[in-house]
């Protein structure tokens, strides 16, 4: 039984069943669930109508596609926070020999290494994966379609160098890696490399009439980095919580930050989508959502998360085409996020005053531009305009006595404090830029000086 501060109000249920309603008889599949989890709780699921000899849905599973994307990003981020590979390396350092040698790992994680989207024919979602026994058989004669590092271009292929890349730097098989270092530590104990019952039927529904067949279920071998896993909307809703906050076991929630951040321009015409590090990135009625779309023969899946509300959703159907599960999934975060908005956290004050941290907060003046600078727990500064949008930024400690930008315009420049020999502040500096308490107060160290008459009127 729920816990009445995580239960859904029955209204917001009834508005949710009836989106997946609509999803699943719209879409015409034979099949669609999907689940809802808010502050990492599951708070709801529903499916229209019950998988075939399965009795919460919620539990079946069906194939996930492309979401196996970021289970393979997680497992790079890991290496990279391990110490083994550094983002910027050359995939050539750690794997040798592809023919792609110069790319680096940061751009095929972003699908910004130039590479095709798909294998050499023939269409490998349906064919055997003997067919690939190695890279050069997924990559091709002629693996780049752009220059490197220049455009977003969704890859595969780069994908599956991925996959090869965490087996060349672990010494052992992505699947046993993938279980080791995600699936076990998350608990995801209905994800898995093959079907395990209860499992939904993959079906074509016909395009023209209400009639089904069969798709095939193969074993993508080499590709299986990039689309193999089969899960269960309420597995994905726990992996969804996870890249909302981390989890140490895992990764940091610094980590998946940077995995939602992006990492590529958006598509000329597409200013509302772009891609970070095995995530989409969407915009939506001013929402930022991060999360992926799957699909292959018989299946298609989405999983979203609303970072700022709390809320993840999962959806999938076993249907090729029809349903659209990323934009069920989204739907069903707005129903919860604006029927149920996310309570504020609890302001408590600071266990603890540093006079010192205290002195700085205030108002600052950069030129005659006003700004706040707010002390917050953790020895973090936010600075802000006090009128309009303007560059705003959060600031950590980096333990020398100043401190670094983490977002916006001055993410990575330092913060210092300047003091006089007195030991009082007279300035701060941000990146060169001078801040004063005083707009451009005298004798402050501003670049040029201040004009020594003062601030005047004009005639007229």
């Amino acid at each position: 039984m729920t816990a009445p501060l995580t239960a859904l109000l029955p209204t917001t249920e009834r508005a949710l069943l009836h989106r997946i309603a609509a999803a699943q008889s719209e879409g015409r599949a034979p099949s669609l669930t999907g689940a809802v989890a808010r502050d990492g709780q599951l708070v709801w699921t529903g499916e229209r109508p019950f998988a075939e000899g399965d009795e919460t849905g919620a539990n079946t599973q069906y194939r996930i596609g492309s979401i196996t994307k970021t289970f393979t990003a997680v497992l790079v981020m890991r290496l990279r926070d391990d110490g083994l590979i550094d983002l910027q390396d050359p995939l050539d350092k750690h794997l040798p020999g592809t023919g792609i040698g110069e790319v680096t790992i940061a751009q095929l994680l972003a699908h910004s290494a130039g590479l095709g989207a798909e294998t050499p024919s023939p269409w490998w979602e349906r064919s055997s994966a003997s067919l690939r026994p190695g890279l050069p058989d997924v990559l091709g004669e002629q693996p780049r379609k752009h220059p490197v590092g220049r455009r977003f271009h969704y890859s595969n292929p780069g994908y599956t160098v991925l996959g090869s890349l965490v087996e060349a730097v672990r010494g052992a098989s992505w699947e046993e890696v993938l279980q080791r270092e995600i699936l076990e530590p998350l608990a995801l104990t209905r994800t898995s490399m093959d079907a395990q019952a209860p499992s939904a039927q993959g079906w074509a529904v016909h395009p023209w009439a209400d009639v089904l067949l069969p798709e095939p279920a193969e074993d993508l071998g080499l590709m299986a980095p990039a689309g193999q896993l089969w899960s269960t909307a309420t597995d994905l809703c726990r992996f969804g919580a996870f890249l909302a906050e981390g989890d140490d076991r895992v990764l940091s929630a610094a980590s998946v930050r940077e995995m939602r951040t992006p990492a590529v321009p958006a598509e000329s015409g597409e200013w509302d989508t772009t891609y970070g590090f095995g995530l989409q990135i969407i915009r939506r009625d001013g929402r930022t959502l991060v999360g992926h779309g799957g699909s292959l023969p018989g299946f298609v899946a989405g999983l979203w998360v609303g970072v700022d509300d709390g809320v993840t959703a999962a959806v999938l159907a076993n249907a090729t085409s029809g349903p659209l599960p990323s934009l069920v999934a989204t739907d069903l975060i707005q129903i919860v996020a604006e029927a149920e908005p996310r309570l504020p956290q609890t302001w408590r004050p600071l266990p603890e005053v540093d006079q010192e941290l205290l002195e700085i907060t205030g108002l600052w003046y950069w030129g005659t531009y006003a700004f706040g600078l707010q002390l917050l727990p953790d020895r973090v500064f936010a600075l802000q305009p006090l009128t309009g949008p303007g560059r705003q930024a959060r600031f950590t400690d980096a333990e020398d006595g100043t401190w670094i930008g983490q977002n916006g315009y001055y993410a990575g420049e330092t913060l210092r404090v300047v003091r006089r020999t007195d030991g009082s502040i007279a300035h701060l500096d941000l990146g060169s830029f001078v801040f004063t308490r005083e707009p451009y107060e005298p004798d402050t160290g501003i670049p040029g000086g201040v004009d020594k008459q003062g601030w005047r009127g004009l005639p007229s």
